[in-house]
């Protein structure tokens, strides 16, 4: 095996958790895969007779670029029109992205690091979804020990605060089914009876047709929205199953063409979230199942 087929390898090696700490860093399949590419080419320009462990290595080059393109794309996003989420990825295949925790790959909770800054997002990434030490994690954002702590105890401390512990796989699926039918038949009671009394609905469209643009919250204004288009938003569209973000969703398909991703986030309260992204640009990658 020649010199550059051995880079490329070991490269590929690397990859899937690669892509998956850029994933979880960005919200973006686009922007993670342009890190990683970025990664690819830097690897190839290294000396690589003095890198004892790729992985590593490459990890945190990865990262620091991770670090780098959510403080640009966080300037770009301010002309964003309405809210912007994450772009869902299909887990059919991959459930973790390659880590060894599903941590920091759930919708909901990739919504609240967003509000993180970029170095408590990498350590929040790096600890609780790829189970780093401390240690490794202070030499890849550049900090100490004892700083890399505090990153990921500041980082703990805002996803505790706003997260609520979800409900089991098969319980969420069966709340999104029951939401779809009260919802197609506008029964604004029922879906007053599924929410949790201050569920949000927010959706991702970037200007598109029948997009909200702002969030809507408390039950009985997010039934009262939900029932307000029963009555033509979901006419002419075929519903699909998807596993989006290791959590269970629907596709809706217009004319062969992915118009809609619906999700969830549930506990025992109810239904906490619903999460609509209409943004053509983050529906590609969304593997879908006829129901």
């Amino acid at each position: 095996m020649g010199e550059l087929e051995r880079a490329a390898a070991e490269f590929e090696h690397a990859r899937p958790r690669l892509f998956g700490i850029a994933y979880r860093m960005l919200g973006s399949i686009a922007d993670a895969e342009d890190v990683v590419q970025e990664a690819w080419i830097r690897w190839q320009g290294v000396n690589r007779e003095t890198v004892r462990e790729p992985v590593a290595f490459l990890t945190t080059i990865t990262t620091r670029l991770s670090i780098n393109a959510l403080t640009s794309a966080r300037v770009r996003r301010e002309t964003y029109i309405g809210p912007w989420l994450p772009e869902p990825v299909s887990t059919e295949d991959d459930p973790s992205l390659g880590a060894e925790n599903t941590e920091a790959l759930q919708y909901a909770v990739l919504i609240l690091l967003e509000r993180l800054s970029p170095a408590e997002r990498a350590a929040y990434v790096l600890r609780e979804a790829f189970d780093y030490p401390y240690d490794r994690i202070a030499e890849i954002v550049e900090s100490s020990t004892a700083a890399a702590r505090q990153l990921v105890s500041r980082a703990r401390k805002h996803v505790a605060a706003e997260r609520r512990s979800s409900v089991a796989f098969g319980a969420q699926r069966r709340l999104l089914e029951t939401f779809l039918a009260a919802a197609r038949a506008g029964d604004t009671a029922a879906l007053e009876q599924l929410f949790a009394v201050d569920v949000v609905s927010r959706t991702d469209g970037n200007g598109v047709k029948l997009a909200a643009r702002r969030p809507m919250s408390g039950r009985a204004r997010v039934a009262a929205f939900v029932a307000s288009f029963s009555s033509h938003f979901w006419t002419g569209k075929t519903i699909d199953t998807v596993v989006v973000n290791g959590q269970p969703g629907v596709a809706l398909r217009e004319a062969g063409v992915i118009t809609t991703l619906l999700t969830i986030s549930a506990s025992a309260s109810g239904i906490d979230q619903l999460i609509w992204v209409m943004s053509p640009d983050k529906l590609g990658h969304v593997a879908t199942t006829p129901r």
